[in-house]
């Protein structure tokens, strides 16, 4: 860790921040008429890592870089580095325009001993460059829904019911104030609700053993059985998540709405699954124009107590941590056609496990008919797969198995343009990059650990 390192010349507005950042970018004091000018004037906050030789006069060499091109630091801390214990690496934050940070960065480069290294903290969906190293900066993404909260549109079936708009209202609070580690609040389901979630229930339970796969049949009564999953009750997500953590590590949060994809699937590099709380309209309980509770515990959660599904959708998800926005497309369709409508062979006969047919009645019946086009999974053919989302799909991708299927995304993951590797790690939940010998060892002595573990185990069997 770096220990904090203060100097008298340098202006420091907030020293206690590290990588806590504002959220929004403040508007450069000059006004441009380009565009191009006025995004490179923009005010933002960024952090740097450099390093110097422990020698007289390095630092302030370094330092003047900053000053020379306007750049304000607000933070910085040292320690020394784990690389070459001849040099120093330093942590800034800086306060200043783009176009002066690359100033300073491409002068700090000529006189630091490794090239500087730029970490954007502006926590934007539209910045592929950030993502969350916490678990606890997903907290960010509760505002962040892009549609259903609170709003709901005009073609919904639930628009003229001013009650069930307040419920909406009600739900999407709660979500929005959520933050992790909090218990998930007890929802007191209506009558009303809980007899559209008995309807729904009712008629998926009745195909399940025909048409789900077994991983799906394995853990369905053991959520009957630890979960309250009945057809007069609406389980509670906070029990499904300790559920879940206690079977593959996965976790449960509220959400109010749909989010972006690229926030969606970082949740998923945690083994945080973003589900809502709030029901379908009673009107259409078989029908739903967006992820209900309904979808999110009948669909997605049974297979997220599957240790090999629950890998599967983490590598999907870490593989979309810094990568660019055609690439989280890309995963982003690979996910559809896999974990919301996902076909599989098994004992020679096909089985749902998308969470997008295990939770509708019709297009479960349907996607085992011999209606819809059969393709075999491979995610480069998958990721550019156009597919419609108001209607049954018109074609599947059909996994061997899901060890198959995640092997295939994983090796998918490694040809991306990424400029690092990462991991997540369960102990600190938190996310650590692969870009240096120091981590790269501490993986390699975890997996040694782990291997002498299992020598051990084995050896006693024999």
């Amino acid at each position: 860790f770096f220990s904090r390192t203060f100097f008298k010349n340098i202006n420091f507005p907030d020293t206690k921040r590290l990588l806590k950042m504002d959220k929004g970018k403040r508007p450069a004091d000059a006004v441009n008429s380009s565009p191009k000018k006025a995004k490179e004037s923009e005010v933002t906050n960024t952090s740097l890592i450099f390093s110097v030789v422990s020698e007289v006069g390095a630092l302030e060499k370094a330092l003047d870089a900053f000053k020379t091109n306007g750049v304000n630091l607000k933070h910085i801390e040292s320690r020394p580095s784990k690389l070459d214990d001849k040099e120093y690496q330093f942590f800034v934050t800086t306060d200043a325009s783009s176009a002066n940070i690359e100033a300073a960065v491409a002068s700090l480069n000529k006189i630091t001993s490794r090239v500087v290294t730029v970490l954007d903290t502006n926590p934007s969906t539209d910045n592929p460059s950030w993502f969350p190293h916490k678990i606890r900066e997903l907290d960010q993404f509760a505002s962040r829904v892009l549609s259903a909260g609170k709003d709901i549109d005009s073609d919904h079936p639930g628009f003229k019911d001013k009650t069930y708009r307040e419920r909406r209202a009600f739900f999407a609070d709660i979500a929005i104030n959520y933050k992790h580690g909090e218990v998930i609040p007890h929802i007191d389901y209506t009558k009303e609700e809980t007899e559209t979630w008995g309807a729904v229930f009712r008629k998926l339970v009745s195909l399940y053993p025909t048409h789900a796969c077994k991983e799906f049949n394995r853990v369905f009564p053991l959520l009957i059985e630890n979960c309250g999953y009945r057809e007069d009750n609406i389980p509670q997500l906070e029990d499904i998540s300790r559920f879940l953590h206690d079977s593959t590590g996965f976790r449960l949060r509220p959400v109010a709405g749909l989010l972006s994809s690229r926030d969606f699937l970082a949740g998923l590099a945690f083994r945080v699954f973003h589900s809502t709380q709030y029901i379908r309209h009673h009107s259409k309980p078989l029908y739903t124009p967006e992820p209900d509770i309904c979808h999110e515990i009948l669909g997605h959660v049974p297979l997220l107590a599957d240790k090999s599904f629950a890998e599967f959708s983490q590598e999907i998800g870490l593989a979309s941590l810094g990568a660019s926005d055609e690439e989280v497309k890309k995963l982003a369709t690979v996910y559809w056609f896999t974990v919301e409508f996902g076909v599989c062979k098994q004992d020679g006969d096909l089985k749902a496990y998308g969470a997008g047919l295990l939770s509708s009645f019709g297009e479960l019946e349907y996607c085992l008919t011999d209606k819809p086009k059969l393709n075999d999974f491979d995610p480069a053919v998958t990721g550019v797969t156009d597919y419609p989302i108001t209607e049954y799909q018109p074609q599947y991708f059909v996994a061997e198995s899901f060890e198959s299927a995640k092997d295939k995304v994983r090796r998918f993951a490694a040809s991306l343009s990424r400029p690092f590797h990462c991991r997540y790690n369960p102990y600190t939940e938190c996310i650590e990059l692969l870009d240096n010998a120091t981590q790269l060892l501490n993986v390699a002595y975890s997996i040694k650990s782990d291997m002498h573990a299992l020598i051990s185990a084995l050896e006693s069997k024999a």
